[in-house]
């Protein structure tokens, strides 16, 4: 299991980075929130992956951590309203410049 979320982690990162190096806006969006889930997971992976652990303790055993469980909820919440304030800035970039590249040039108009 560990090795799968190693993985999925490492594919999300680098899919995330080659689109946020993209010249246009709409991959550069896609590849914030791909980044930004690999963080959730990367987070999530550091409270530990059990599958038989408590939610609740009852002394010595094996427990779920909650408190990684709680930062990627709250991650979460704060992804979704970043990526829409995001592509609202970019739709407005896009009408006032006239093109979706990522720089913000006017293009020449003939």
């Amino acid at each position: 299991m560990e090795t799968l979320y190693a993985i999925t982690t490492g594919v999300l990162t680098a899919c995330g980075l080659y689109l946020t190096l993209r010249g246009r806006t709409f991959p550069v969006v896609v590849g914030l929130t791909l980044t930004s889930y690999a963080v959730n997971l990367f987070l999530f992976s550091m409270g530990g992956l059990t599958t038989d652990g408590a939610t609740i303790v009852h002394g010595d055993g094996n427990y779920a951590d909650p408190l990684p469980q709680a930062l990627v909820l709250t991650a979460i919440v704060i992804g979704f309203a970043m990526t829409a304030f995001v592509v609202i800035l970019a739709m407005r970039a896009r009408s006032e410049a006239g093109n979706d590249h990522v720089d913000g040039k006017k293009e020449d108009r003939e």
